[in-house]
């Protein structure tokens, strides 16, 4: 068997193909959150509890009403956003312009009691999603072998975050959530309505994160805690990229899954804190992150 480094072949690249797929998770996650975080100013905790949402959206329309995979790869998000809409209706938008704090204290309260709930509801075991049928099986690569599905996630993810980069940095819509960051009532003063602009904002990141969700519910299971399990994750992602840094979030969840994949293989022992050692590192020489703006 061909090694390199010593290590089998096949090993490597099936560490790097879960780092890879990690990152993957990462990227999405952590992009929902900088978009959040970069337009409205607020530290969304909840977004943990909203992948695990758009997760049981899946699984819920599956069990109950028969919907397959890909039409909850649309619906489950589009439900969760429209909970995130009545979120920012009922309390986001009164925190607006207030500390930080006010806003990470409300979304992970809004956190525990959904999590709670949906523990409460469906307790913590979790559930098997089963894999599409068109998206079952394997290619042999010669180097490794691939699952069908662990590609699509990964071709599916680069997509929805070049989709939202370019939402943001090259078209009108982004310019407007960009300008209404900066000086909402100058925004104003062109017949924009700023309040719909945040409203899409935070539905944005929501379906994001859902979008997330589903695409993770046939790798990993379905369960209350999945969320919570990998939040503080993607937060120290967006602040090794930076806060409410676009590409920062891409390309350090992305880079950072693939640096966890490779800790796996050279020293397993490291894998569950190299990602947070990365973050002190960071913090030390750059405390904006390595793509965040000096306040």
């Amino acid at each position: 068997m061909a090694t390199l480094f010593g290590i089998p072949v096949q090993a490597l690249f099936g560490q790097l193909l879960i780092g890879l797929i990690n990152g993957s998770f990462y990227a999405m996650l952590s992009l929902g959150l900088a978009v959040i975080f970069g337009l409205l100013r607020v530290i969304n905790f909840a977004h943990g509890t909203q992948y695990m949402l758009g997760a049981f959206s899946a699984y819920l329309l599956l069990s109950v009403f028969g919907f397959g995979f890909w039409p909850s790869l649309l619906l489950a998000p589009l439900i969760v956003a429209a909970a995130a809409f009545v979120i920012e209706k009922l309390f986001l938008r009164h925190l607006y312009g207030l500390d930080h704090l006010y806003g990470l204290l409300l979304t992970f309260g809004l956190a525990l009691m959904i999590e709670g709930l949906m523990r409460d509801g469906f307790d913590a075991a979790g559930r098997p999603y089963a894999v599409p049928a068109s998206l079952t099986g394997f290619v042999n690569l010669g180097f490794m072998v691939l699952p069908i599905y662990r590609g699509f996630v990964v071709v599916a993810s680069l997509v929805a975050c070049l989709s939202v980069w370019l939402v943001i940095e090259r078209t009108k819509l982004g310019a407007y959530l960009r300008a209404a960051t900066e000086n909402a009532g100058l925004v104003e003063t062109f017949g924009v309505n700023v309040p719909r602009l945040l409203t899409f904002t935070y539905m944005l990141g929501a379906g994001l994160a859902a979008l997330a969700g589903v695409l993770a519910a046939p790798i990993y299971q379905v369960s209350p805690l999945m969320g919570t399990n990998l939040i503080i994750i993607v937060f120290a992602v967006v602040v090794v990229g930076g806060m409410g840094s676009i590409l920062g979030a891409i390309v350090t969840g992305y880079a950072l899954g693939l640096l966890e994949g490779l800790t796996k293989v050279f020293y397993s022992e490291a894998s569950s804190i190299v990602i947070f050692v990365v973050m002190a590192a960071v913090l030390l020489v750059r405390p904006a992150g390595l793509f965040g703006r000096e306040a």
